[in-house]
């Protein structure tokens, strides 16, 4: 009782966050998972089955933060019909490519990246030129760069796209909301790499492939109801306070990964 309790709060403050910095979520239910999980998988694949859990559960939080955040007018459609093609293509291979990696390979990746992320975030480093001027094959590379990190560590992709739109000089508010629409396809193409890449794999009987079903639908009970609630905080919020929070807290994930 006390796990389903557990996962149903995971679920409830990992939907909030999404909705409020436009992440899937994932960065706050992979280190949470690899604890409450740690007991019923083995270890050689709980990393492989924390990501693949957060992956799916994103699917579903995404959806409800998009509705949000489309409500408030606040996506920028044009940006993410330039990322999702590759996006879709490295978020799948970089799943496949997480057979061949370790569970320290994993876990120090997702801690480096997300130290590195809020580096950029917080110091606020952005490009002279505006996003527009991009030409198309930095659109496509980047598309597969966010795609395939992200699937390799579980997240929806905001912390790559998020700081990718606003270094370009979009304003954080539409960054936020982009990321969140970004990140469905990711958890779609992530989620489904999963399940093929652990299918031959024994993972338990409350498993599909890597992706661990009871936990999976405990999150996503409470998630899909709090993910609006804090899309609706992010557009009341100070932007500039907004991108501090949203700094600060992506490196308290690495460092806390980083002590797992």
């Amino acid at each position: 009782m006390a796990e389903v309790t557990s996962l149903l709060l995971l679920g409830a403050f990992s939907g909030f966050i999404a909705g409020l910095l436009g992440v899937g979520g994932g960065l706050i239910m992979v280190p949470v998972l690899l604890y409450l999980l740690a007991g019923q998988v083995d270890q050689a694949i709980l990393m492989h089955t924390a990501v693949g859990t957060a992956l799916a559960a994103i699917v579903f939080t995404s959806l409800s933060s998009v509705r949000a955040h489309h409500q408030q007018g606040a996506i920028h459609w044009h940006y993410f019909k330039k990322l999702t093609p590759t996006i879709l293509l490295g978020a799948f291979c970089g799943a496949l490519l997480t057979q061949l990696m370790s569970f320290d390979f994993m876990r120090l990746f997702f801690a480096i990246f997300e130290l590195i992320a809020a580096t950029i975030l917080f110091f606020g480093l952005s490009s002279s030129r505006h996003i527009d001027y991009l030409v198309n094959w930095v659109w496509r590379l980047t598309g597969y760069i966010i795609g395939l990190i992200s699937a390799i560590v579980g997240i929806g992709g905001g912390t790559m796209t998020t700081p990718f739109l606003t270094y370009n000089n979009v304003n954080i508010k539409n960054a936020i909301a982009t990321s969140a629409a970004v990140g469905l396809p990711i958890a779609i193409a992530g989620a489904l790499g999963f399940v093929v890449a652990g299918l031959n794999i024994e993972s338990g009987a409350s498993s599909l492939g890597f992706i661990h079903t009871q936990a999976l639908i405990s999150i996503v009970l409470m998630s899909v109801v709090f993910a609006p609630l804090g899309a609706k905080v992010a557009h009341r919020a100070d932007g500039k306070k907004l991108k501090k929070f949203f700094a600060l807290f992506l490196a308290f994930l690495g460092i806390s990964v980083l002590v797992f």
